[in-house]
């Protein structure tokens, strides 16, 4: 008995140590393919939530409550034999310190998955090859969230996964799949990732990191010192929209956080609001009538 009771530790102690490090929750909409037979669009969803929390993918050892926290929803559009034509929303989170919150670090969609899959078939991600567009989606959007999280805790650390999901970018030029082109009237998966490593966008890097690691995580304990320093981020991204205005990667930026903004300084102590709709208003536009909601 006593060595049994030692066994279940030990095991559960390996266990804790080598989780995987995402916790991805992948969910599939078929409503507009009108197929009565869904067992393949469910196979899929299964296979997918697997192939994105059991692939090991980067050589650091995730504890449980380490794992990155993401979402995925999938809608097919059209669906022939082995054929899908579909999107992709992505979404992922990270806890804020001292706090029971959860902030968004990317919210995206891409409208731009199209794959072949034959049910029940193997999902296996390869860095040295392409040969599924299926896989290959979804490994770079794996990379991409892995990257954005590493930002938030340290400045640049998500480089190295950055430089992963850049690999399948140049692995994909090779295909005919939409969406890893460098030049298209649409936003790709080659933009996104040369954005973020651009030196032309450095200042979104830095923001990534004070935005969360001195600001969010210091507003439980000190809310003015937080929101001081949100507030100076924020103006570091108009810089960027000032030298290249419509970025990308200032759209993936607000299109996660401008409710959290709205939340964040609508309350607590009291800062010059019209300064900073003009800052916001500056770095994103497109989001002039959420700006708006800003009362204090």
């Amino acid at each position: 008995m006593y060595k049994l009771v030692i066994a279940f530790f030990c095991f559960a102690i390996f266990s804790s140590a080598t989780a995987q490090e995402l916790n991805c929750t992948v969910t599939i909409n078929s409503e507009q393919v009108g197929q009565t037979n869904q067992q393949v669009f469910k196979t899929l969803e299964r296979a997918l939530n697997d192939f994105m929390n059991k692939t090991k993918w980067t050589n650091r050892i995730y504890k449980e409550q380490e794992r990155v926290n993401s979402r995925m929803f999938i809608t097919i559009t059209e669906y022939s034999s082995s054929s899908f034509k579909a999107n992709i929303q992505i979404q992922s989170s990270r806890p804020v310190f001292n706090t029971s919150y959860e902030t968004p670090i990317f919210n995206y969609k891409d409208n731009q998955f199209n794959f072949n899959y034959i049910e029940f078939q193997p999902l296996v991600y390869n860095q040295n090859t392409f040969d599924s567009n299926l896989v290959g989606v979804m490994s770079y959007y794996a990379y991409i969230i892995l990257g954005l999280d590493a930002d938030s805790f340290a400045l640049e650390g998500g480089t190295e996964y950055f430089k992963k999901a850049q690999g399948i970018v140049t692995q994909a030029q090779g295909s005919s799949a939409a969406g890893w082109s460098q030049s298209s009237s649409e936003r790709t998966r080659f933009e996104l990732v040369d954005n973020i490593l651009s030196n032309a966008y450095r200042e979104y890097r830095v923001a990534m990191y004070n935005y969360h690691r001195k600001g969010m995580d210091v507003l439980a304990d000190n809310n003015s010192t937080g929101k001081q320093v949100i507030s100076g981020t924020l103006r570091l991204l108009s810089t960027i929209a000032k030298r290249r205005t419509n970025a990308f990667v200032l759209q993936t930026f607000f299109d996660a956080k401008s409710d959290e903004i709205v939340s964040i300084f609508s309350d607590g102590p009291k800062m010059d609001v019209v300064k900073l709709k003009e800052v916001l208003n500056t770095a994103a536009p497109f989001y002039s009538s959420t700006w708006n909601k800003i009362k204090y």
